[in-house]
């Protein structure tokens, strides 16, 4: 069970491997390199795209019972291949761009938004050794690279010619930094306990105790907070069709509208992943019982554990409004974050 579990010196082996490879053929390094990154990058973008489509078809079964439905059910056993026949139509459409638009900002506006949801993937701790790169600043880079996304969404909105597609631009950029503010709040209290902002330490650290039996309060910050940088509902006022017909990508079709989907989904589970590393101990099993599975299943049964949570999320609280949106972030948020942070201060110094 040991030796399963041992990835890290698997992928010891293979690097070694292909070292000698490269000195046998005299082969140079960077060349090693590029392929290694090309491989990784292939990886992830794979993952993202099928994990992408078991999400939205898990979110429409999701809806489904709960409102008393059954969801797809045609294309495939239980309509398991919905989501695929989707994909497929959304890569056959016509892309085609209003007349009134910013040609180049329109057409660079969706890559904008994915790129930093395919970044982030870089720092998650899937398991021991399973790690594209361990930041020692990785939950700053997480953050850094989070807000990145914001710009394409205004870009979007702005060079769409659309006045609804500016204001849930707009919208979108108001929500993403207020709701920021609050996140960064709810994850200080961890690294404060943790002693690092390097995501394998944070795991590490939980080996006897997950970190939400400290922070329950910042836990629950966090999901509050992720869910609003997700424009996930009940905070989707970007998107808010009653009003803004689809917000940002109003005027996107085909593969471009594919982009944003992928990266709405892409960002809900690394906001998962994440709150799993910092909350749920990561990869490590429960705290006192033996190791019963993988490393990596267990963050993998955590992850979409935190990822129904927002599917039930959407599908049982109704649209704020706009004002309540930032009123709830400004004025019971943050103060709670901050009062968290008080409080884990204290309580360090008093022990």
């Amino acid at each position: 069970m040991e030796l399963l579990f041992n990835t890290q010196e698997l992928i010891d082996r293979i690097y070694v491997f292909l070292t000698n490879l490269c000195l046998d053929y005299d082969i140079p390094f960077w060349v090693l390199t590029v392929v290694i990154m090309a491989v990784v990058a292939g990886i992830v973008a794979g993952f993202v795209a099928v994990n992408t489509m078991m999400l939205v078809l898990a979110e429409r079964k999701v809806a489904a019972h709960m409102q008393d439905r059954l969801g797809p059910m045609r294309v495939g056993f239980h309509g398991i291949l919905q989501t695929v026949a989707d994909a497929i139509k959304l890569v056959l459409k016509e892309n085609l761009m209003p007349k009134a638009a910013d040609r180049v900002m329109f057409f660079l506006a969706p890559i904008i938004v994915f790129a930093p949801a395919m970044m982030a993937y870089v720092i998650l701790p899937w398991s021991p050794g399973i790690i594209v790169k361990d930041l020692n600043l990785g939950v700053l880079y997480l953050l850094a690279v989070g807000s990145i996304g914001i710009i394409g969404i205004i870009m979007a909105g702005w060079s769409s010619g659309n006045k609804y597609s500016l204001l849930g631009g707009m919208r979108s950029a108001a929500q993403v930094v207020s709701y920021e503010v609050a996140m960064v709040l709810s994850i200080l209290g961890v690294i404060m306990i943790a002693g690092s902002l390097k995501m394998g330490d944070i795991v590490e650290s939980q080996k006897n105790i997950w970190y939400i039996c400290f922070q329950p309060l910042g836990f629950l910050l966090y999901l509050m907070a992720a869910t609003a940088e997700c424009n996930r509902a009940p905070f989707d006022i970007p998107e808010a069709e009653s009003e803004l017909v689809a917000g940002f990508h109003t005027e996107y079709g085909g593969i471009k509208f594919a982009m944003f989907f992928l990266a709405e989904y892409a960002n809900i589970f690394v906001v998962s992943a994440v709150c799993t590393t910092l909350f749920l101990g990561g990869w490590q099993g429960i705290p006192g019982l033996p190791i019963i599975l993988p490393p990596i299943l267990w963050f993998l049964i955590k992850t979409y554990a935190i990822v129904f949570i927002f599917m039930w999320f959407r599908w049982t609280y109704p649209r704020v409004r706009v004002d309540q949106l930032m009123t709830f972030g400004w004025k019971f948020l943050v103060p709670l974050g901050f009062i968290n942070i008080l409080i884990t201060g204290l309580v360090m110094v008093i022990k």
